[in-house]
């Protein structure tokens, strides 16, 4: 994706901040997609610009994709998920004849650091992850019509659909070549999806993964890889009568007006990012970033006349919009930040109060695609290779939606303030649990936070729904297992800076490790393996001689040599 001299890893941008990544887009500026709208279907188009890689060096032949195009992908989909509630499903299709895509440019990967290509991957599986997650939450549906080769990261696409429709042309096929290829696993969760939610008998997938030519035509729908196969004068209309059998059992509007996203209010300094409701502050000396996340100045409006006239300044959605764009930010370009701290700031009665109007009007349209948003961001933080830290203080707001917060941290701090004279009652620190914490927003591995948090334990659960929307100070809240540790005003600074500085004192590649198995405990989904199999596996395998030494399958693809490997089995 990168060459090692221009990967985005540095964590002081230039005074133009021309080395950041940014994952900010508009249809008007997309290089690789089109948007389509008739009716209830949206068509988006997958036509990439050859020349349009987000780094050079390489070039996207054959619909093949990199960064850029992922984002421009995750822009769309926010622009049909918000723009268009008309919209009941999606069709993905490419305007190349004969390639629907040959999946993740080759030769970026070659190109590549190994941290460019774990987070492309990550950020690619969380993509489409949020496809998935569309359709199970928000009633929109995707199709996706290979009209051609569909191969690797481009077959991986199509897994994401609800439904896959094959070209029957007699070469059309849909592979994943990655292992006989390149040495590497598919990366965005192939193996994954082709078993646990395609259920792709083991034998089958093993003749298919070990095939580089794939598997087409009828054979493909018997096997289970695709769910129609259809002729090339009957392809389109199938598709589109599909399409519409989908929209028919959608409940999204045919007559709403759309929510405009409007740009972010994002400032970039040399000290980090400041947005309306988020402030990321970066530490390199310490190598960390703080993020601090605002409660609205006022409560958020209750009427749903007013929400919808709100559009994208509607707290919930600017914050959400804002944080996720601050994680990506940080993610990307500040590789050597291993630390996250988490703080809020403001008056929780005015998040309480959002959080009262999210449950008032769950079944709107405009609503529900925002705790939509509001769920992603969050498992996207739940999901990132960086230690969290929630320190909650004097001013903090963490509740209801922004205790997701703490409750997703590796470790949460409280300031225990009872013996303290000087303390203002106001502004002292206080938690607040909302039932929003008890389900709106799941973790990838389909729990809610303090579920998680519990192993599922009756008893500290309802402890904790016992003093719902009942501000807690710190002795309660420790009592309660809501917080790791709740120092006094006199050992405070103390505890927080040793937590703070062994931390980054350790290995990044162990702590990564530790925090994804310790995250999501004893419960599987096939989310959380398809970023289990991408925090080990494939982080190992990219980092072996085989794929990427000097003989390794991926250096060598595309220069008439072979792989040289390392027979030993590990």
């Amino acid at each position: 994706m990168s060459m090692p001299a221009l990967a985005p890893q540095v964590s002081a941008p230039s005074s133009a901040h021309d080395d950041l990544v940014t994952f900010d887009r508009h249809p008007d500026h997309y290089r690789h997609w089109r948007l389509a709208y008739d009716g209830p279907i949206a068509t988006l188009t997958m036509d990439v610009d050859e020349n349009g890689g987000l780094r050079p060096g390489y070039a996207l032949k054959l619909n093949s994709y990199d960064l850029g195009v992922d984002i421009e992908l995750h822009d769309a989909l926010q622009r049909v998920r918000f723009e268009h509630p008309e919209v009941r499903s999606v069709v993905v299709t490419s305007a190349r004849e004969r390639v629907f895509c040959s999946g993740a440019n080759i030769f970026m990967l070659g190109k590549s650091s190994h941290a460019w290509k774990v987070n492309f991957c990550k950020f690619t599986n969380e993509t489409r992850n949020g496809i998935e997650d569309s359709s199970r939450y928000s009633g929109l549906k995707f199709i996706a019509a290979c009209n051609g080769t569909t191969a690797g990261g481009g077959y991986e696409l199509a897994l994401a659909c609800d439904e896959i429709v094959l070209v029957d042309d007699r070469s059309s096929a849909v592979s994943l070549p990655e292992v006989p290829l390149l040495g590497v696993l598919p990366g965005t969760g192939g193996l994954t999806r082709i078993t646990d939610k395609r259920h792709v008998r083991r034998d089958h997938a093993d003749i298919f993964c070990l095939t580089t030519e794939g598997v087409r035509g009828e054979r493909a729908r018997d096997w289970k890889l695709v769910d129609d196969v259809v002729k090339p004068a009957r392809f389109a209309e199938h598709v589109q009568t599909r399409a519409r059998e989908l929209a028919a059992h959608s409940d999204r509007p045919a007559d709403a007006t759309g929510i405009a996203l409007t740009p972010l209010s994002r400032t970039i300094t040399a000290d980090g990012y400041a947005y309306d409701t988020v402030t990321v502050t970066l530490d390199r000396a310490a190598r960390r970033a703080t993020l601090t996340v605002r409660a609205p100045d006022a409560a958020p409006p209750a009427d749903l006349g007013a929400i919808v006239a709100a559009g994208a300044q509607w707290w919930p959605l600017k914050m959400a919009r804002e944080l996720d764009d601050a994680i990506l930010m940080l993610r990307t370009n500040h590789l050597d930040l291993g630390i996250w701290v988490l703080r809020t700031a403001g008056d929780a009665l005015h998040v309480l109060a959002a959080d009262a109007t999210l449950d008032a009007h769950a079944r709107h349209w405009f609503v529900r695609e925002t705790i939509g948003m509001l769920r992603r961001t969050l498992a996207r933080l739940d999901v990132s290779s960086r230690s969290l830290i929630a320190l909650i203080e004097p001013g903090s707001c963490f509740a209801g939606t922004l205790l997701e917060l703490a409750l997703a941290a590796d470790r949460s701090y409280m300031l225990d303030t009872s013996d303290a004279d000087d303390v203002d009652p106001h502004t002292a620190p206080r938690l607040c649990v909302h039932t929003a914490n008890f389900g709106r927003y799941p973790m990838p591995n389909g729990l809610p936070r303090l579920v998680a948090r519990f192993y599922g334990e009756a008893v500290p659960i309802e402890a904790v729904r016992a003093r719902l929307d009942t501000p807690l100070d710190a002795r309660a809240a420790e009592a309660l297992g809501l917080v790791t540790m709740a120092p006094d005003d006199i050992d405070w600074d103390d505890e927080i800076r040793l937590a703070l500085e062994e931390r980054a004192s350790l290995s990044p590649d162990a702590l990564t490790g530790l925090e994804a198995n310790l995250r999501f405990g004893a419960h599987e989904t096939m989310e959380t393996r398809i970023f289990g199999r991408l925090s080990a596996w494939q982080n190992w395998i990219f980092n072996r001689p085989n794929a990427v030494g000097e003989h390794g399958a991926l250096k060598v693809f595309g220069t008439g040599n072979k792989a040289r490997f390392d027979w030993d089995r590990v």
